[in-house]
């Protein structure tokens, strides 16, 4: 469903542009709102969610799509945990809809979909992988990369039950903000995939913006 957001970004306490290939990793406070941004059009932007005060705790797609009978994220989704408690509700959507499905993008899963030339090209698990890594504060490993959510991604179900990675369905400036139900420790990837049409095979910027 879309919806607009009442925020403007000029108010936002904090905004960052995370290009493509590059991650971002935040700590959101309960009540807090989080905006991302496809500043471009057709990217697709890979994001885990976990409690932030227990990590153990984290975003759960089974869950989630039980809870709202819907393989899609839109306005008035709630995302819940793997304690099956709610994290964060989507307040506003101007895209339609998100993918929960498709996972993440892996130099194993790029050899597999694609070719052994392909091994070497970053992906979105690499980008995850640099960022827990680099912040040893969080208290992550590379066990804790599970469930993940590809916003402005397109990921049609077929009539078959497959999943088909298509052209995107958002626009430049299409946005999708989410406002924290518990603190939250969010940790994006804007995707870099070069292989399919979920990033128009040219990976753009995204910014991300909090209240």
């Amino acid at each position: 469903m879309l919806t607009e957001s009442p925020r403007h970004t000029e108010n936002a306490s904090l905004r960052a542009t995370v290009n493509a290939g590059d991650y971002w990793v935040y700590r959101l406070q309960e009540g807090q709102t989080m905006r991302i941004t496809d500043l471009e059009g057709n990217q697709a932007a890979d994001t885990l969610f976990y409690n932030a005060d227990d990590t153990a705790e984290r975003y759960s797609v089974t869950d989630t799509l039980r809870g709202q009978r819907n393989v899609f994220l839109t306005s008035g989704s709630v995302l819940r945990s793997s304690e099956d408690r709610p994290m964060l509700e989507i307040v506003a959507d101007t895209c339609g809809r998100h993918d929960t499905l498709g996972g993440a993008c892996a130099t194993e899963s790029n050899t597999v979909r694609y070719s052994l030339e392909k091994r070497h090209m970053h992906a979105c698990r690499d980008s995850w992988l640099l960022a827990v890594a680099q912040h040893p504060e969080y208290g992550l490993t590379r066990r804790d990369i599970t469930h993940n959510i590809n916003f402005f991604m397109n990921v049609p179900v077929t009539k078959e039950g497959g999943l088909q990675f298509a052209d995107g369905i958002s626009a430049p400036g299409k946005y999708v903000e989410l406002v924290a139900k518990m603190n939250v420790l969010v940790m994006i990837s804007n995707c870099p995939q070069l292989n399919n049409p979920c990033n128009g095979y040219n990976p753009t910027p995204i910014e991300v913006a909090v209240w």
